[in-house]
């Protein structure tokens, strides 16, 4: 599964979240998922928490708005996030942000985003940043298009 830090707007959804999570911060030691049913075997065998495909897939959804203490304490445990993630935006938009740059140093990592490409851009003037900032939005916005 390739991974790439998509931005979780301020404000988002559970759903959002958690489909943010999935996405971007599926643990590296875990097979990426191919269905809720997957998700929720790897999310219950790290965990120790019986969580079923349906809550995974309510989740996602936005089926679910109000899960329990526990499921969202599984969910924190296996993608190793605090919990004030699910919380309100005033809350949870500091460690948003957070693991969004995490998200980034993975990718990094494991070869998805190339070290000289954040070199270069940190190295830009203020003016092409600002060119490649809305070039970055709009292929975000065009990408998110393309899959809805």
């Amino acid at each position: 599964m390739q991974r790439h830090a998509e931005e979780v707007p301020p404000g988002a959804s559970l759903a959002e979240k958690v489909e943010w999570l999935i996405r971007n911060l599926w643990p590296a030691e875990a097979q990426p998922p191919r269905n809720n049913v997957e998700t929720a075997a790897a999310i219950a065998r790290a965990t120790g928490e019986d969580i079923s495909s349906t809550t995974v897939w309510k989740l996602r959804t936005g089926r679910q708005e109000n899960p329990q203490l526990k499921t969202l304490t599984a969910l924190a445990t296996f993608f190793g996030v605090p919990i004030g993630y699910f919380g309100f935006s005033s809350e949870s938009d500091p460690i948003g942000d957070d693991l969004t740059l995490k998200a980034l140093r993975r990718d990094v990592e494991h070869g998805i985003i190339r070290p000289e490409v954040l070199r270069a851009l940190v190295d830009l003037s203020p003016e092409a940043r600002w060119v490649v900032d809305e070039m970055i939005l709009a292929a975000a916005e065009a990408d998110r298009e393309r899959h809805a």
